[in-house]
Parts: C-alpha cells; structure tokens; sequence
C-alpha cells in the first residue's frame, strides 16, 4: 500500500445481528485497540442504522449496505440516500456481489446508484468482482473491467475522493477460498493500471482499492502488505472479536 492511501477496513455485516448482539460488536470494537491510523467503517442493515451510528464511537464510520439512484418516490422495501445521510450517516456500498448475484443489480443499475449517491453526498464502496467460471475462462480482467467502466461514467472528478472500490473475487465470498495475496495483487494493479488510463493517473494513485473475499485474521497481514492492496471488506468475519487484527493489519 502505498503511504499516501489510509488504510481502510470495511466490515458488512450482511443480514446479521439484533441489538444485543450489534451492542456486543459494538463492545469489542470500543475496546479494541484500533489502529488510528486505519479508517473502519461498519456496513449494517438498515433497520439499525441510526442505532449504530448513535452508539459506535464517532471516529468509526457507518455505512448502509444499499441504497436506490432517486432521492424517493414509489419503490417499496427500498432507502435513498437522502434517508441515509437523514440519520447521521455517511457511507453505502454498492453493487456487492450478492445485489448483483442473488437479486440481479445489472452494471447500469449499479451505476447510476453510485452516481445518484456521490451526487447526494454520501461516500460509496462500489463493488466489483468476477465468478469462477469467469476466472477459469480467463475473463476475471474482461468482467472487472466491464463492472468499472460503468461506474465510472457516473463518478464526477471532483468525487473521487469520496470513492473506495471493492474488489471481491465472487468465488472466494463465504467459500473459505480466499485469492492469494499475489493473485489479488495482480488484480489490484491492472485496475489501478486501467484506471490510469481511463480517468487519470492522479485518480489512479490516489483512490484505495480494498480486497473482499474470505479475508481472515490469518490471511489479512499477508494481503496487506502487497502495494496495491489498501485494506479489505470483511463479511462473516467482522462480527467477530478477531475483526480487531484485520483492522490493525497494516501496523
């Protein structure tokens, strides 16, 4: 990781937790010791956002794990961003590989959620990632490319400061099977490659690029030492006490 990029740990609860046990996350994450010098944001169902922003403590970001690409309207079941930041919070993440996956999100659904949120002020992880037979097809730079190319049509220049892009190999979500860190190495570095060449490559030195997919208290120093890795997006694991070493694993 390069210095100038904070290192960044972001933790998605899925659909977990009741309020005793988010208060329990909330326990161990308020003792820690955290790493200052990491930026961790908590991505929690959003029945429980506002309790979550309420009693984590201020310098531990929260985010909702979806919103729609309007400020409201006649879409049931569904949050805006308007509503987010409405109950104090700031972040979202976008297009994981489950909206994409179980409920079907296309890349220009994607897309224009991320543009609609930066627009509203809210920070956005977009999530992009390939399957495994996208990977054993030798299509993993095609897909990832692809999944980019729509979001950032929709990213204004002077918004990328608030972007910080997920990449998470589909295959290694909740399998156990995680990329080894020289295989999301090389990832991280053609899109950050790809980038340079499609934004700019101030963009491209300066936006973080997180790995998501089977990330472990185990695995997470080893990721994080590689020079394009810039911290990771934790599932299962990030409901657990051992969530404290992967956010301090950069130290």
């Amino acid at each position: 990781m390069a210095p100038e990029r904070k290192f960044f740990v972001g933790g998605n609860w899925k659909m977990n937790g009741n309020k005793k046990e988010i208060d329990g996350i909330i326990a161990f994450l308020t003792a820690g010791p955290l790493d200052p010098n990491t930026e961790l944001v908590c991505g929690v169902p959003s029945c429980y956002l506002e309790y979550c922003r309420q009693k984590l403590p201020a310098t531990i970001g929260v985010a909702a794990q979806n919103c729609y690409k309007v400020p409201k309207g006649a879409f049931t079941g569904e949050i805006s961003p308007a509503m987010i930041k409405d109950v104090g919070v700031e972040w979202v993440i976008l297009g994981h590989s489950e909206r994409r996956n179980v409920f079907g999100e296309s890349d220009a659904l994607i897309a224009e959620k991320v543009g609609h949120a930066l627009s509203e002020g809210l920070k956005v992880i977009p999530c992009i990632g390939e399957k495994l037979e996208e990977r054993e097809s030798g299509k993993t730079e095609e897909v990832v490319f692809s999944q980019l190319k729509a979001i950032i049509e929709k990213i204004p220049l002077d918004k990328w400061e608030n972007v910080v892009i997920a990449y998470e190999p589909v295959w290694a979500i909740g399998t156990g099977k995680t990329a080894s860190p020289q295989q999301a190495q090389e990832v991280h570095g053609k899109l950050r490659q790809w980038l340079s060449e499609n934004v700019n490559a101030e963009v491209a030195q300066k936006v973080r690029i997180i790995y998501g997919g089977s990330v472990t208290a185990e695995n997470c120093r080893e990721l994080a030492k590689e020079a394009d890795i810039d911290g990771s997006l934790v599932g299962g694991a990030s409901l657990k006490p051992d969530f404290i070493h992967i956010v301090n694993a950069s130290q």
